[in-house]
Order: structure tokens, then sequence, then C-alpha cells
């Protein structure tokens, strides 16, 4: 099978992935299911990952490998002991390729939490290729009337974005700002209106800005690293937030976020960054969130079935995941970019 295959981490300007003929993936367990890929999604971590700026973390914790980890397909095989998928079923997979299922985090139904966890897109089983196999418990269906390019990105974008909101507890006409308004946020607008609450975007981009608005925030306020002009701005017209979830990967903008939260209020990171300041006093919460299990994949498909979230992708040929990666990287993808193989 074609496969964009990371020998070596490098910059993207030097096209480390290279289209290569791999070993097509095979069933070797009973509980596994063998998927043709039809759709897979490219995020800005698999970026990191590419480029080496996250070795000193172990990512990837291998070499060759095969990148990408929001993949939906169809079902082509299933192994002898299979009895949540037929072949011809679709289905889709998170960074969660599996997990062990015996720890206390896969008990309590936090299975992404698991320390013996293999992520996708971080072995050679990545979604840059056309097929992959994975345990029938780690796949989640995806309706026929679902489209593949839409359904990729929700496997992680789309799965971020609905933890962060659920982290952020929200309620009707609750508060919350989020901060970030891109792959992920344009979604995470849409989760939190659902669930009633009045949501106030942030984003350096206009384009971002009016995004948001279009798709359900009550309103959409312009970033500035003018800490307190930017504050004051906030604060006047909307008052202290109840919450607020930041998706941009940059301190300033999760300190603002944190002072822009009444006391007693919540701030949930969904990104990597230094430790922020912090006044015990405000009895504020601060909470970190990492993508969900598998109970909150199925929430993700049927709510957006349901109440018709937006998803705005852009697609391009696996052979093109250099350049889109390149794009990605100068913020010329609008919010997701979907691989087709």
């Amino acid at each position: 099978m074609r496969a964009m295959v990371l020998e070596k981490c490098d910059i993207i300007e030097s096209n480390p992935l290279k289209l290569t003929q791999i070993d097509r993936h095979e069933i070797k367990r009973p509980n596994e299911i063998l998927l043709k890929i039809e759709a897979c999604g490219v995020c800005h971590s698999q970026l990191h990952g590419i480029e080496g700026d996250w070795q000193d973390i172990g990512i990837p914790p291998q070499l060759p490998t095969v990148p990408g980890h929001e993949v939906v397909g169809k079902v082509v095989e299933i192994g002898s002991g299979v009895t949540k998928f037929k072949v011809g079923d679709r289905a889709g997979i998170t960074p969660l390729l599996e997990a062990c299922k015996d720890c206390n985090y896969c008990k309590e139904g936090k299975e992404y939490l698991c320390e013996n966890s293999t992520i996708t897109g971080e072995s050679f089983k990545g979604g840059y290729t056309e097929y992959i196999t994975v345990v029938e418990d780690f796949a989640t269906k995806v309706p026929e009337s679902m489209k593949s390019e839409y359904a990729a990105p929700l496997f992680c974008a789309g799965i971020t974005a609905y933890k962060a909101v659920k982290a952020a507890e929200p309620q009707s006409h609750k508060k919350i700002g989020i901060f970030g308004i891109g792959g992920v946020g344009h979604m995470a607008v849409q989760f939190a209106t659902v669930s009633g609450s009045d949501v106030i975007a942030f984003s350096r981009s206009q384009n971002h800005l009016e995004v948001a608005k279009r798709l359900g925030a009550k309103d959409a306020m312009q970033f500035s690293e003018n800490q307190e002009e930017f504050l004051s701005q906030l604060h006047n017209k909307h008052g202290f937030l109840d919450a607020a979830i930041v998706f941009a990967p940059a301190d300033v903008v999760t300190d603002s976020a944190i002072k822009s939260v009444k006391k007693g209020g919540l701030i949930v990171i969904a990104t990597v960054g230094k430790n922020p300041n912090f006044m015990a006093f405000e009895e504020k919460t601060i909470r970190g969130t990492l993508i969900g299990s598998t109970k909150d994949m199925e929430e993700v498909i049927q709510i957006c079935s349901e109440k018709n979230i937006e998803v705005i992708t852009e697609t391009f040929p696996l052979e093109q995941a250099n350049q889109v990666l390149k794009k990605l990287k100068d913020s010329e993808i609008e919010a997701r970019a979907v691989l087709i193989p």
C-alpha cells in the first residue's frame, strides 16, 4: 500500500515525508478489523512530531513512522471474534489506537490516560496511508450519511473540542470564552452553543472571528497581547467570564484567559505551555484536558449528526501531505485539512 513515511524528523520545507510502498496491514488478532482508509485529517500536533519539536518527550517514539491520527474508512475484513462491526460498515479511529483495558484509568472509562496506550500516527500504524487495523473496541461507527472528509476531523479536533467544552461544565447562559478559533476552536464554539452556553470567541484573526459569529458565538473579540487593554475591553463589554477554554498555543493567551475569568471560575487548558501564573486566593480552577474516551467519541458522532455541527475542511490527495503541512504551518488552512488516499 502507498504511505507517506517519515524516516527522519526535519522541517516540513525539506519534504521529510516520502511516498513509499509498504506492506499492507493484516489482521493478527481475532478482535481486530481492517479499514480501507477513506480520509485522514491533518493535525498541527503531527507537524510538531514530524519537525522534531517533541523529541524530548519521546514523540515520535520510533522511526520510520507513518503519521496521521484522525482516520475514517470502510471495514473490509474482520477478525474471527469481532461482534461490533461487519464488512461494509464505516468506522473511525481517534489518536488512541489502543489501551490496556486493565489499569485504573481504563476501568474508570478514562482509557485515553492509560500509561500503556498505543497512539495512532506515532507508530507505523498511522493514517497517511491506505489501510489500517484496529481493535474493534477502539473504533467508532460512522453513519453512512456522514461524509468521510467531514467525519475524519471529528476523531481528533472534534473529540478534543467536545471534551474541552465538557470540562468547562457548560450550562444555560453560562459565559464561556473560547481562546483560539481554528481547527479545534470552531467546533468548540458550536458544542458550547448547543449546550446553551453564551460563547465569546477570541482570536487574532478577523476571519476566524467572523467564522465564530456565523457558528453561533454571542460575540467575537480581537485578542491583543496588550493585556491591560484587552481585559479592559472585555470587562467593559461582558464583565468577567464564568469559564474559559484555551486552544491557542501561546502563554500570553493562557495568562489572559485566566485573568478574564471570575473568582471561583474555571479555566480549561487544551494546549502545551509553561505553568501559568495562578492566584490561589481567587479560588479559580485550572483544568487540563486530553482527547476523550470511546464513549465521548460516540457522543460526538451523535451530536454532530443531530445538531448539524459544521466542520470546515479542505481536501487534498495523500501525496500532497508535505505541502498541506506547510500550509498548516503558514496558517493558510482555515480550519482542518483532510488527506484522501
